[in-house]
């Protein structure tokens, strides 16, 4: 059973730092590219950003030039640093591993609640 738990969200003032971790458990890492989605209440997912196995990274637009994504592929974790946090930021920060070759192995985590304040 694949898991992938995220933990490090929390409350922080706009314009502040938070770092999401997200461990995963009982999957061959290498053969997946990682990723943080956020969703808020009321809108759709979105993509944050990912990092394949090679360390290949895509962001959102927003997230370009104030959050970085990186994975310890030993430890099975990734990571997500956030800085310049802005209120409209507020979301549920998840977790995602998508197999490189099968689609229908997509799995998510719960989610940790981040809320920037203004």
């Amino acid at each position: 059973q694949v898991q992938l738990v995220e933990s490090g969200g929390g409350l922080v003032q706009a314009g502040g730092s938070l770092r999401l971790s997200c461990a995963a458990s009982e999957i061959r890492f290498s053969m997946y590219t990682m990723g943080w989605y956020r969703q808020a209440p009321g809108k759709q997912r979105e993509l944050v950003a990912t990092i394949s196995s090679s360390g290949f990274t895509k962001y959102a637009e927003s997230a370009k030039g104030r959050f970085n994504i990186s994975r310890d592929n030993a430890a099975k974790k990734i990571y997500l640093q956030m800085n310049g946090l802005r209120p409209e930021e507020t979301a549920v920060y998840l977790c995602n591993a998508a197999h490189v070759l099968d689609e229908t192995r997509n799995f998510w985590g719960l989610g940790t609640q981040v809320t920037v304040s203004s």
